[in-house]
C-alpha cells in the first residue's frame, strides 16, 4: 500500500514511518521541513496523489488554547480536503486518552477540535486515543526547568512506549476504518514525578524538581482523569524497560 504520515519527522510519526516500511509498504512522508506545509495545504496535492491511508500523527506548538484550536483546525481542514480530493480511504487520527475530560488546557482543546472535524469529515476514519508517552515528563521538566529547577504536575498516568503507539498506528492504518478505536496505554500506572526524577537520573541529568499545579497541568487532570477507560488495547513495553534503554 502506499501510506502517508503527517508529522513524519516528529517522535511519533518517525517511528510509524519505520513500522509502516518494516511492514513493506510505500510511506509519503509529510511535513513542514519536507516541503509539505499542513497550515496552508502546500504540497499535498501532490504528496496524497495515490495514497490509500494517511496517519495524522502532527503536533501543534501553540500554547495559548484560541491559537491551537485554529491551528489544528486548519491543518486538519487543509488534511481532509486534501485526502478527499486524492481519493483516501482512510485517516488515522493520533489523540489523547481523556482529551474529553480536560477543559483547561490548550492542546487538549485543539485536540478536541481535531477530532471533531475528523468524526464529522467525508474520509473514513479512526481515532486512536494513547496515553502520555514514557518520556513524556522528562520532556515536560525541560520545558520548565530553570535555575536548576523544573516544576513538573503530580500526574497519575499510564504511559506507553512511543514505539508502541507507532506500532499500533501503522497496524490499524491498513486495515479497514473502525471509527473511534478503544483507549491505547501502557502496562502500569505511574506518578509523573517519579517517572521525571527517574529519567533524568538516567540520563545524568541533574534538576530539583518542584511538584506542582502549573497553568498547563491544573487539578483538574489529577486523580484518574488520564487513565484510559476500561477495556484499553494494553501495549507491551513497561516504563522500566523503557528507562532501561535511556542514556
Amino acid at each position: 500500500m502506499r501510506m502517508a504520515v503527517a508529522g513524519a519527522t516528529g517522535n511519533i510519526g518517525a517511528r510509524t514511518v519505520a513500522a509502516l516500511e518494516h511492514a513493506g509498504h510505500q510511506v509519503v512522508r509529510i511535513s513542514r521541513s519536507l516541503g509539505v506545509d499542513l497550515t496552508d495545504g502546500y504540497g499535498l496535492d501532490a504528496a496524497l496523489t495515490g495514497v490509500d491511508a494517511v496517519v495524522d500523527a502532527s503536533n501543534c506548538p501553540a500554547t495559548d488554547r484560541d491559537e491551537a484550536v485554529a491551528y489544528f483546525g486548519a491543518t486538519t481542514r487543509n488534511l481532509l480536503a486534501a485526502e478527499q480530493r486524492a481519493g483516501v480511504r482512510h485517516h488515522v487520527l493520533l489523540s489523547i486518552v481523556g482529551v474529553d475530560r480536560v477543559d483547561g488546557n490548550a492542546h487538549y482543546a485543539g485536540k478536541r477540535e481535531q477530532e471533531r472535524l475528523v468524526a464529522e469529515g467525508r474520509v473514513p476514519w479512526t481515532i486512536v486515543r494513547a496515553t502520555q508517552f514514557h518520556d513524556f515528563a522528562a520532556m515536560v521538566t525541560s520545558w520548565t526547568e530553570q535555575d536548576g529547577a523544573a516544576a513538573v504536575a503530580p500526574l497519575l498516568v499510564q504511559p506507553i512506549a512511543p514505539a508502541d503507539v507507532a506500532d499500533v498506528l501503522a497496524e490499524i492504518a491498513q486495515g479497514a476504518p473502525r471509527g473511534r478505536y478503544r483507549d491505547v496505554a501502557g502496562p502500569e500506572p505511574q506518578d509523573s514525578v517519579d517517572m521525571a526524577r527517574r529519567t533524568n537520573e538516567k540520563r545524568g541529568h541533574r534538576v530539583r524538581l518542584v511538584p506542582t499545579w502549573s497553568s498547563s497541568f491544573g487539578p483538574e487532570m489529577a486523580g484518574d482523569v488520564l487513565l484510559p477507560d476500561p477495556g484499553a488495547r494494553i501495549a507491551p513495553t513497561t516504563f522500566d524497560e523503557w528507562l532501561a534503554g535511556q542514556r
